[in-house]
This record gives structure tokens, C-alpha cells and sequence, in this order.
């Protein structure tokens, strides 16, 4: 199964580039323009990880993480959080928007692939856990 990763950035070539990149890495990609349309796609095709700007032209990548890890549907979904601010910037935030990692661009896209990767892994084998979990509390 390809990984499924939720583009949301404003910077059109970024964006473009990420997409080029990844889907070289076997992953499939979606593309939201700003935090909004972030919020609908993730909620509507739970991706596997998002990479997620801060600087976008509605709500910012920050408060994006925060909805996002406030309900339940998508609370589970990996968050990268990619922006050109350093991450002295966010370092304060990272506890309240609760993103997994952060990446400075210019990004290392074999890092990003690499990192997308296993992130996914760990997100497929805890759902596979829960799903054997709750089907052992159910008594199947």
C-alpha cells in the first residue's frame, strides 16, 4: 500500500516539487493551498502523514495542527510541520500545536521521504494493534 501524504502549502513550486519527490518515493500526494482546505481533505482522506507550512494565507500551519490533533478522525495523523522560519520560531509552540517534526526549508527530500516512511509504518502498525486490541476486548 503507497503511503498517503496531505500537501498544505501556498508555495505552488514547493509544493509541486514535494509532490514530484515523494511520488518518485512511492508515496501518493494531495495538495491543500491553505489551512482550511487542509482541514477538509484530512478529515475527508485521512491521509498517513501531513506536511504542513506555517506561513499560510488563512489559518497557520500552528492552529492547523491543533484542530487537527483535537479531533478525533484525524488526531492520530502524523503532522511535519515545513517552513522557511527556523525552528527557534516554533520551538516554544511545539508542545500546544503538537507536530512531530520540523523541518527547515530548503527540506532534504530523502530525509523527508525516510522520515514520511516510517511515520506512516508506525501509524499502520498501531491501528492494526488497536483493531487486534478492541477485537480482544469484544470477546472475537
Amino acid at each position: 500500500m503507497k503511503t498517503k501524504v496531505l500537501i498544505v502549502d501556498d508555495d505552488e513550486d514547493f509544493a509541486t516539487l514535494l509532490e514530484y519527490s515523494l511520488g518518485k518515493q512511492g508515496c501518493d500526494t494531495l495538495r491543500a493551498p491553505d489551512g482550511l482546505q487542509g482541514l477538509k481533505m484530512a478529515r475527508a482522506e485521512i491521509p498517513d502523514v501531513i506536511l504542513l507550512d506555517i506561513l499560510l494565507p488563512d489559518l497557520d500551519g500552528l492552529a492547523v495542527c491543533e484542530i487537527l490533533h483535537a479531533q478525533p478522525s484525524t488526531r492520530g495523523i502524523p503532522v511535519f510541520m515545513i517552513s522557511a522560519l527556523g525552528e527557534s520560531f516554533v520551538k516554544g509552540r511545539k508542545r500546544q500545536s503538537q507536530f512531530d517534526q520540523f523541518f527547515t526549508k530548503p527540506v532534504d527530500l530523502g530525509v523527508l521521504g525516510t522520515n514520511i516512511r516510517r511515520a506512516a509504518e508506525a501509524r499502520h502498525t498501531a491501528l492494526a494493534l488497536g483493531c487486534k486490541r478492541e477485537r480482544r476486548d469484544a470477546g472475537l
